[in-house]
């Protein structure tokens, strides 16, 4: 049987004849995430996109389907049993990386001080600042976005080591790779910390107030994978006690961020709403489409398919 392949990923001009060269034998269908329609879906047999996960139960003839996104959690116990399911793992993983550092090197130059003075019409020098050359910044997550960051790190200067749950040889970006086991012992080390991590029963609530009490009393702190990771209360305690240099924080739990959450008022904490990543940058929504692609290649030819969620 021919495939019927349901394409919700945001193509731009010449890339329908890009999928189609590819798979010349399959029914091409293409819509957007906010418009499929049950019909749609049923008839699929391979799905790329950003379908709602409460929908995908109506996907009756589903046999793969490769999410636009990194994170695939929220598909969990969603798919048809049986269905072969990829994300797009390294997507967006140059966005995000820059994102990190654009917040780091604010926060290291103390800009949402000098924002607030700006708006105020004040002309204030806020005092020392801080430079990661010669630092070292342990990241936690040295997956796609992790490595990303860390090069860039390097290349102002900076020592690197990442944290990951299996170890085996060694990773572009980083001076050292360690296990997750040994957070605890490296965060009084670090100048700066990075959270790179996805959402997980084990990496719930992983950076607490325990933790956050390890690290340098003038160490930075990064969040840039899920909220969940970071007890927020615990920092904003910390935070409002004098612990800490700073912080930069793309995601938080929940989102949006509440009115009321203490976050907003910390000095020198630059708050995002989880635009780091996503299709913002042209670069990002090109990768996407390359990767379904070069899987659709692989998917026709009964070969492994990159980026398997197990």
């Amino acid at each position: 049987m021919s495939e019927c392949i349901l394409n919700l990923l945001p193509l731009k001009e010449g890339e329908r004849e890009e999928f189609e060269a590819i798979a010349p034998d399959a029914l091409h269908i293409y819509a957007r995430s906010s418009t499929v329609t049950p019909e749609q879906l049923a008839a699929a047999t391979v799905i790329f996109g950003w379908p709602r996960p409460e929908t995908m139960r109506g996907a009756v003839k589903l046999k793969w389907f490769q999410t636009m996104w990194a994170g695939t959690d929220e598909y969990a116990g969603k798919l048809p049993e049986g269905v072969l399911f990829t994300s797009s793992s390294g997507s967006n993983s140059r966005s995000v990386a820059e994102h990190m550092l654009t917040g780091l090197m604010a926060v290291c130059r103390r800009l949402p001080a000098y924002l607030d003075s700006q708006r105020s019409h004040r002309w204030k020098d806020e005092g020392p600042m801080k430079t990661i050359f010669g630092g070292t910044v342990l990241v936690v997550g040295a997956g796609h976005v992790g490595g990303d960051f860390a090069k860039l790190c390097q290349g102002l200067g900076a020592r690197t080591i990442g944290l990951k749950r299996t170890v085996s040889g060694s990773a572009e970006g980083f001076d050292q790779l360690r296990p997750m086991d040994e957070l605890d012992a490296l965060l009084p080390q670090a100048d700066v910390v990075a959270l790179a991590l996805p959402h997980s029963p084990q990496t719930a609530g992983l950076m607490d107030g325990r933790r956050i009490a390890l690290m340098k009393d003038d160490a930075i702190l990064i969040s840039a994978g899920r909220g969940s990771v970071l007890n927020q209360e615990a920092l904003a305690a910390a935070m409002g006690g004098g612990k800490l240099w700073g912080a930069a924080l793309d995601v938080t739990s929940p989102e949006p961020l509440p009115p009321d959450s203490p976050l907003w008022d910390l000095p020198n904490l630059l708050l995002t709403p989880h635009v780091a990543g996503g299709m913002r940058l042209e670069l990002t929504r090109r990768r996407c489409v390359e990767m379904a692609q070069e899987n659709l290649r692989r998917y026709l030819a009964g070969e492994k398919l990159v980026n398997l969620v197990q």
